[in-house]
């Protein structure tokens, strides 16, 4: 490879001096994705956040979280069709304490992801043109979910 196809800007260095902490409280209305991403900006612009790394974690075993594409919805339905295919309800789970729902929820939670990072840049996510965070609800009927949101970095 030429350098041509690789490029990258000078590295820039902050102290990190400030810890922001939020829970977000979010009610789910069954299976599907929440869009969490204006609200997740907005306790950046509330942290005075500049430059450092966002941390998102979900307190629960039975939602989840993601980095997926804005733009189209189909891609959502089709992630909810995969992960249908994966961890099926229908199947003989052992675990049914909280429904035949539960088993399937923990294991679409493990395949997916519990927490995030995402770095701050100029005061804003780092996200790419068609990226949001959502929250991925397994269970089929409503719930409350708490994710965790801190900032660390330099604020100002």
């Amino acid at each position: 490879m030429t350098s041509k196809l690789i490029s990258r800007t000078a590295p820039s260095s902050v102290s990190a001096a400030a810890v922001v902490s939020s829970l977000l409280t979010v009610q789910t209305a069954g299976a599907g994705f929440v869009d969490l991403t204006r609200e997740v900006a907005k306790f950046i612009a509330e942290a005075g956040a500049r430059e450092g790394a966002l941390t998102l974690f979900i307190r629960h075993t039975s939602a989840s979280l993601t980095i997926q594409e804005n733009a189209d919805p189909s891609v959502l339905v089709d992630l909810m069709g995969v992960l249908d295919r994966l961890a099926p309800q229908d199947f003989a789970w052992t675990h049914d304490t909280e429904g035949p729902d539960d088993m399937p929820a923990h294991v679409r939670t493990m395949l997916t992801a519990t927490s995030l990072q995402v770095p701050v840049l100029f005061g804003e996510l780092a996200l790419g043109t068609w990226q949001a965070i959502y929250l991925i609800e397994h269970r089929r009927r409503p719930h409350v979910r708490e994710v965790v949101m801190q900032f660390l970095g330099a604020t100002g």
